[in-house]
């Protein structure tokens, strides 16, 4: 479960570029080299008490705001409890997440769709995705999480699914401005 789990408070509020960069930066400095004939190419995420003992200026220098990185460690601290989730049904998996300080239903719907394959579970409370669907389905560039879900209801059972196929398709809104500009908290 903490394999979908950290990643997905990783990418909260930010861009993808700075989520990505910030696991690899902590998975290299504090998990351990893959088994196997690779060589160190690939890394293993670090066992909940080396997440735990990550000190705070680490997570300065790999851009985590102070938020994300004490929502991973509260997760940490019930690490045991929430690798029990694994085994119960997506929508139950999620409640046990949700009851985390800092885990919300977008945070829980990337973790089961990631941990559970839950092919249902709709990423709510995102910026661009109902906007994205809305204007894919409906040409409503301003949809909202209730028209987006409206949208979707004809693929219940698969909404999941059928969102991030519209993602894959390409087929975006043209942009209103710039990309959000990348933040490096790292500089500060």
């Amino acid at each position: 479960m903490l394999e979908s789990l950290i990643p997905s408070v990783l990418e909260q509020k930010v861009t993808t570029d700075e989520a990505y960069r910030a696991w690899r930066s902590l998975v290299r400095k504090f998990g351990s080299p893959a088994p196997g004939p690779v060589g160190g190419r690939m890394w293993v995420m670090p066992a909940p008490r080396a997440w735990a003992l990550i000190p705070s200026w680490e997570w300065h220098r790999a851009g985590v705001d102070d938020k994300r990185a004490s929502t991973i460690l509260r997760v940490v601290r019930v690490a045991a409890r929430l690798e029990q989730a694994v085994s119960m049904p997506a929508e139950e998996a999620r409640a046990r997440l949700e009851v985390v300080p800092g885990v919300g239903p977008w945070t829980s719907a990337e973790t089961v769709q990631r941990s559970h394959g839950a092919a249902d579970a709709v990423t709510v409370g995102d910026l661009h995705l109902p906007g994205i669907v809305g204007w894919a389905l409906a040409g409503d560039r301003d949809a909202d999480d209730a028209v987006m879900l409206s949208l979707l209801e004809p693929y219940a059972g698969q909404r999941h699914r059928a969102a991030r196929l519209i993602l894959l398709s390409g087929r975006t809104p043209a942009r209103r401005a710039p990309k959000m500009p990348r933040g490096d908290i790292g500089k500060l």
